[in-house]
């Protein structure tokens, strides 16, 4: 189930709520039992765990040992 974030404009305190989509938005606040609250957008965010995904097997991983490569320019430049 997702969580929402409301905010009361009597008290100023933000609070969390955990709800089901079909569920009708908090319309009192949880501290101070206020009329006046408001419903948050945030931003939502997940982690993908285990494998099978982009990150964890198929990125290109980069080694601390492996160091930019020189161009070779043994041809073209001459150090007299």
């Amino acid at each position: 189930m997702p969580i929402y974030e409301y905010i009361c404009n009597d008290c100023g305190k933000t609070f969390e709520v955990i709800q089901k989509f079909s569920d009708k938005p908090v319309k009192k606040c949880v501290h101070c039992s206020g009329n006046k609250v408001e419903k948050l957008i945030s931003q939502s965010s997940f982690v993908l765990k285990g494998s099978g995904w982009y990150a964890t097997d198929y990125a290109k991983k980069e080694t601390k040992s492996e160091s930019p490569k020189k161009p070779d320019c043994s041809g073209c430049c001459s150090s007299k």
